[in-house]
């Protein structure tokens, strides 16, 4: 399999969704992407979470006010746009929040029936993500909700729940 044939589907793919074209978009993209990793280096090992807000708005994150995020947090390097956390969200140290899954150096794949999907991650008011997550692409959090440690989102959670597990589920209705 030709590697350099599915790097430029790759490419070709990120360029489409930002509507970028010709060698201008390719060195437009390369440009966004090195920016986003940048602010994201630098965000990713820092105590203050204020910074870490700051750094993960101007990549492109959507974030609501009075948030924490802890150090080590990962957030899609490629579609940071595609994320939107509330107000008063805190998130646990080494969880990885992506908005896209993509088969990258499986052609065969790629072209048969597993493309590179995009969606947006939700992340509500007042939710609370445990250490270790892992909240992947097209799942919400619902309002007040709680995420375990170590928990893999991969669907809706409701408002005012505690999730858990791989994948995570309900176990418990917050009742205030």
């Amino acid at each position: 399999m030709d590697s350099e044939n599915v790097s430029s589907i790759n490419e070709k793919e990120v360029m489409d969704f930002y509507g970028l074209k010709g060698g201008l978009g390719k060195l437009s993209l390369r440009y966004k992407i090195l920016k986003s990793w940048l602010l994201h280096k630098s965000a990713f090992s820092s105590i203050n979470s204020s910074w870490v807000v700051r750094l993960q708005r101007s990549r492109g994150v959507k974030i609501g006010e009075h948030c924490h995020i802890s150090p080590y947090v990962l957030i899609d390097l490629i579609y940071p746009s595609m994320i939107s956390i509330g107000n008063n969200v805190t998130i646990g140290s080494n969880t990885m929040i992506f908005a896209h899954y993509n088969p990258t150096a499986n052609k065969l794949l790629k072209e048969n029936g597993y493309p590179r999907e995009v969606k947006n991650v939700t992340i509500n008011d007042g939710a609370v993500i445990g250490p270790g997550s892992i909240i992947t692409m097209g799942t919400t959090i619902g309002k007040n909700s709680i995420v375990g440690a170590g928990s893999v989102v991969s669907n809706t959670i409701p408002d005012f729940s505690v999730a858990l597990g791989n994948p995570a589920r309900v176990i418990k209705k917050i009742n205030l």
